[in-house]
């Protein structure tokens, strides 16, 4: 029975949370403990010593190569995000405000379709692109503007930064454009009446006002995309492994999962102290501009 203070609504309430209150705890914080604790034991091989150590850390903290993957990641994925935004910022602007009502739901059909096909086989179909004979090299060799194939964009950072940017557009893109549709376009009107250019108009009061659906593209995109794997391993080469793909090979193939575990923990507190930087410096750019 509950107490004779909690109504029936609020029994209702807490019912309906109750599910979902325990369904983020066994598949969230569960996993999310679980290796965090780990990250603190040892392995040999196939045994596990539970002896609470902090040498996975020290282990980090002295290896330069762990220093060096996370700093790529964090390289990589502000890249990748910076590009991704800057490139789906004018597409939402565009249907947002210049597609007609009728046609804004066929734009975001085709805006998804990339959804509609396998992430492997896009990130195969980016070594068809950008590899040696590819279709960029072979195109340019046709036209004649160069004389041999281009290995720059392939197996190394810029086909990973490449493939991600193209991969995670519609994750930008979305929550910029359902922003954008709920900007009251009395306000620009207003403000053009009052004398701002239609540039101006844009800087001082559409962008800001977007700037929730930025922050969270912004969010979207760079907190996927450190932990990314695949890509690198696949259009990365030797010069284009991330933190990822040390950790995969920390669990799968050296049998060291408490190292790996320690380095997943790194690099999401690494992950997080960027995110929140990149919250605090936006409200303080919001609150500069009131």
């Amino acid at each position: 029975m509950w107490p004779r203070n909690i109504t029936q609504d609020q029994t209702r309430a807490i019912r309906l949370l109750g599910i979902p209150f325990v369904y983020a705890l066994l598949l969230l914080a569960v996993p999310l403990g679980a290796i965090l604790l780990f990250s603190f034991w040892t392995q040999d091989f196939m045994t596990v010593d539970t002896t609470f150590t902090l040498d996975n850390y020290r282990e980090i903290a002295d290896s330069p190569i762990y220093a060096m993957l996370l700093q790529r990641s964090l390289m990589v994925s502000g890249i990748v995000t910076a590009v991704t935004v800057i490139l789906a910022y004018p597409v939402a602007y565009f249907v947002s405000f210049h597609v007609a009502p009728s046609k804004k739901s066929l734009w975001l059909f085709l805006i998804t379709i990339p959804f509609w096909t396998s992430y492997l086989i896009r990130v195969f179909l980016w070594k068809v692109i950008l590899g040696y004979n590819g279709v960029i090299n072979s195109a340019l060799l046709q036209v004649g503007i160069i004389d041999a194939p281009l290995t720059f964009i392939l197996y190394n950072v810029n086909a990973v930064i490449i493939t991600l940017a193209h991969a995670f557009a519609p994750f930008a893109i979305l929550p910029i454009f359902v922003v954008l549709e709920k900007i009251d376009r009395s306000l620009l009107e207003a403000s053009q009446d009052l004398g701002e250019s239609r540039f101006s108009t844009f800087f001082r009061v559409t962008l800001p006002l977007s700037m929730p659906g930025v922050v969270g593209a912004v969010l979207i995109v760079f907190i996927p995309t450190i932990g990314d794997y695949v890509t690198p391993e696949l259009m990365g080469g030797a010069g284009g492994k991330l933190i990822a793909n040390m950790i995969q090979t920390q669990f799968l193939q050296l049998n060291n999962a408490p190292l790996g575990a320690a380095l997943a923990i790194v690099a999401m507190v690494c992950v997080t102290a960027v995110a929140l930087a990149f919250v605090f410096l936006n409200r303080r750019w919001l609150r500069a501009r009131r």
